[in-house]
C-alpha cells in the first residue's frame, strides 16, 4: 500500500528547467557573444536532470566554451573551467529567482494542487530535488509550499545525484516509509530511473524538455507517463487503486 508521495521540484512543481535553460543560454552568450541563445536552450534538453557540474561540462564542450572559461579561472578564483561557467550562470539564475512573479507564473498548477491534495488526505509527502538548498527554499517560500512537505532533500543532502537512488532512499527513511510504500512524481528520465532503482512506484509527468526522451526510450509503462498534467490526478488514483 502506498503511504508516501515524493515529488521532484524542477519541472514537476515549477517550470524551473525553462528558467535554468535560459540562464545557461544567457551565460554562454555572455562568455561567447556570437552564440545563439536558442541553440543552447535546445541543447539543454539533453542534459535535464543532471548535476550542475555535468550540465555545465556538457554545454561547455558542445559550444567550445572551455578556452574562454579557462582564461578566466583567476578572475573567479576557481580551478576548473566548468566552475567559471557555473559562476556566471548562477548569478543570472539567482536574479531570475529573485523575481517572485516569475516563479508564480511558472508553477504547474495541477501538479501543485495534487501535492496539496495528497498532503491534506494524510499521505506523507517529501521533496527530492537536485536543486541546491538555497534555491529550493526560495522556490518553496515564494509558492507557499514549505508547509506541504514532511521532509525536503536537496543536492547538498546526498553524495550522488540522480539517476543514483540515494536521494529517494534518504526521503523514504526520513518519512519512515518502506520503498515499496512510496510513489514518486518525476519529470525526467534520470529522476524516474533513480526512483525505480530505489524500488519505488513512479509516475512521470513530462514537459517540453523531457517528452521526447520518454517517447524514444522504454523507461516506464506508458500508462504512467503523463503528457498532459491535467490528467496526472487520474494516473495517481489509478496507481493508488482508487
Amino acid at each position: 500500500m502506498i503511504t508516501s508521495i515524493i515529488f521532484d521540484l524542477d519541472d514537476t512543481l515549477v517550470q524551473t528547467e525553462k528558467l535554468k535553460a535560459l540562464s545557461y543560454a544567457q551565460a554562454a552568450k555572455q562568455l561567447q557573444p556570437e552564440l545563439d541563445e536558442q541553440d543552447v536552450i535546445e541543447a539543454f534538453k539533453d542534459v535535464v536532470g543532471l548535476s550542475r557540474q555535468e550540465v555545465a561540462a556538457e554545454l561547455m564542450q558542445r559550444f567550445r566554451l572551455e578556452p574562454i572559461c579557462r582564461a578566466r579561472l583567476h578572475e573567479f578564483g576557481v580551478g576548473q573551467p566548468w566552475q567559471v561557467y557555473v559562476r556566471v550562470r548562477t548569478a543570472i539564475y539567482n536574479k531570475i529567482l529573485a523575481q517572485p512573479n516569475i516563479l508564480i507564473e511558472n508553477q504547474y498548477p495541477h501538479n501543485v494542487a495534487l501535492l496539496r491534495d495528497m498532503h491534506t488526505q494524510g499521505y506523507k509527502t517529501a521533496l527530492a530535488t537536485m536543486s541546491h538548498c538555497e534555491q529550493t527554499q526560495r522556490v518553496l517560500d515564494v509558492l507557499s509550499l514549505r508547509g506541504q512537505f514532511n521532509f525536503v532533500a536537496a543536492r547538498e543532502d546526498v553524495d550522488r545525484g540522480k539517476p543514483d537512488p540515494e536521494i529517494y532512499l534518504l526521503a523514504a527513511r526520513q518519512l519512515g516509509s518502506k520503498q515499496e510504500e512510496c510513489l514518486v512524481i518525476e519529470d525526467s528520465p534520470n529522476g524516474v530511473n533513480a526512483a525505480l532503482a530505489a524500488g519505488m512506484h513512479v509516475i512521470a509527468v513530462t514537459t517540453p524538455y523531457t517528452r521526447e526522451q520518454f517517447r524514444n526510450r522504454d523507461i516506464l509503462n506508458r500508462r504512467f507517463v503523463v503528457d498532459d498534467p491535467t490528467l496526472l490526478p487520474d494516473a495517481v488514483n489509478q496507481m493508488l487503486g482508487k
